[in-house]
C-alpha cells in the first residue's frame, strides 16, 4: 500500500507528501533526515493521510492536493 500524507509544521503551514510506510515517513522528517522543507519547520504533526493500492494513485493524489489553495487544504484536514 502507498499513502498520501499531510504534516502541520511548526509555522502552521502544511507539507504533502507520499511513502509506502509514514511511521517512518515521519520518524524521518521529525529527525530532520526527509525533506528540506520540513527540516527547518520541526515539529511536524500528522494531520492527514489517504491509503492507494499503486503508487501512481498515490503520486496523482499528493499532485492534486499540492495545487488546491491553503484553505482547501485545511478543510481537507478537518
Amino acid at each position: 500500500m502507498y499513502y498520501i500524507y499531510m504534516l502541520r509544521c511548526k509555522d502552521g503551514s502544511l507539507y504533502t507528501g507520499y511513502t509506502n510506510d509514514v511511521a517512518a515517513r515521519l520518524a524521518k522528517h521529525q529527525a530532520g533526515e526527509a525533506a528540506k522543507y520540513t527540516r527547518a519547520k520541526l515539529p511536524v504533526e500528522l494531520v492527514y493521510q489517504e491509503e492507494f493500492e499503486s503508487k501512481s494513485e498515490a503520486m496523482k493524489r499528493e499532485a492534486a492536493i499540492k495545487k488546491l489553495s491553503k484553505r482547501e487544504k485545511e478543510e481537507l484536514v478537518k
